[in-house]
């Protein structure tokens, strides 16, 4: 698949609330994982697969390596979109880049790259991912 063929990123809005922000209404830089965390969720969510359906098969995904750049604050009151695109995948793992815009004018404020590994609830051991998530990753990662 070319990167012109490559479907859009999934989208989310969000906005910023006073609990997302320190003293002075500047979004906390922790609060910008939880926002990827909840696109990723979303993302998955949106192609049909339930994760509570995982967690009944004994999986569950957990970050395993992470690397962001924030570029500008976001501010108390700011609507969001952040982003969640697969970009790769292995036996176990899966790559995305994430970004975080300002809405009203498009700016980049925070950008990601986010390794999410499979794994084994009881033992915390690396497992295979299900077969409905490397057909979704398959029909997605357009470096692939």
């Amino acid at each position: 698949m070319s990167e012109s063929e490559a479907a859009a990123p999934f989208r989310l809005p969000i906005r910023v609330y006073i609990e997302d922000t320190d003293a002075g209404g500047i979004v906390y830089h922790a609060r910008y994982l939880h926002y990827m965390e909840r696109a990723r969720t979303e993302w998955v969510r949106s192609c049909g697969i339930g994760l509570r359906a995982g967690l009944a098969d004994n999986i569950s995904y957990v970050v395993q390596r992470l690397s962001i750049h924030y570029v500008l604050p976001a501010v108390l009151d700011d609507e969001l979109t952040v982003t969640a695109e697969p970009v790769a995948f292995g036996r176990v793992w899966m790559d995305f880049r994430q970004r975080v815009v300002r809405a009203k004018d498009g700016k980049l404020l925070c950008e990601a790259s986010v390794r999410v590994a499979c794994i084994a609830l009881d033992s915390g051991r690396p497992r295979r991912l299900p077969e409905n998530m490397l057909e979704l990753l398959g029909s997605n990662c357009p470096t692939l």
